[in-house]
């Protein structure tokens, strides 16, 4: 029952991951990531990886997704000038294509995957915390790229503040320290008109 599960979910993974791909319209294509992330958390649950799949859940789909929906909604991109210049790269999306195709029929072929190759996980006792397993080989085993990659991260939000406070020429930017010091009389100036009759 377990596989003929794994089967189904394995199928509509397949099929969303090519729909996300392939449709024309990119609020579809979210759509279809949406659901290509909700049937990766199943087969993670089917793996006994019950927090991965939340957190997979929560912090993509409940976060990612939602962003990219808003943005691609508001933003109402004309697909017409995208279209264009599919023809002209077909070649090249061929090629790259081809290469990931072989890449992946080296590395998920029968000699480094299958059950004989890669035994079946072993089952738990209802005590155990995969949580708690995550968390002592993160912080244990693989405590220096994890510190690594924070610095990694840490690095690229710096570099996307710098980027994005930089001055540029012709751009108007706001002084909230000019603004608040500001007086009423050097902004506002009373100028008293005689009244004029109508004649």
């Amino acid at each position: 029952m377990e596989q003929f599960i794994f089967y189904i979910f394995a199928a509509i993974l397949l099929f969303a991951a090519i729909r996300v791909i392939t449709a024309r319209n990119p609020v579809h294509c979210a759509l279809y990531l949406v659901l290509a992330f909700f049937t990766s958390a199943a087969i993670w649950l089917l793996l006994e990886a019950e927090f991965l799949a939340i957190v997979l859940v929560l912090v993509y789909v409940g976060a990612v997704m939602v962003l990219f929906l808003f943005v691609v909604m508001m933003l109402d991109i004309n697909l017409a000038p995208l279209r264009e210049g599919f023809a002209r790269y077909l070649p090249v999306g061929i090629l790259v294509a081809f290469l990931i195709a072989s890449q992946l029929a080296l590395v998920v072929g029968a000699k480094h995957f299958g059950i004989d190759v890669v035994p079946a996980p072993q089952r738990h006792a209802a005590g155990y915390s995969n949580t708690e397993e995550l968390g002592s080989v993160l912080y244990t085993v693989y405590v220096y790229p994890f510190e690594l990659a924070a610095v990694i991260l840490l690095v690229a939000i710096i570099a996307a503040i710098a980027l994005t406070m930089r001055r540029r020429k012709g751009i108007k930017y706001q002084r909230p320290s000019s603004q608040v010091s500001v007086r009423a009389e050097d902004r506002v100036r009373i100028v008293k008109m005689p009244a004029e009759k109508k004649r």
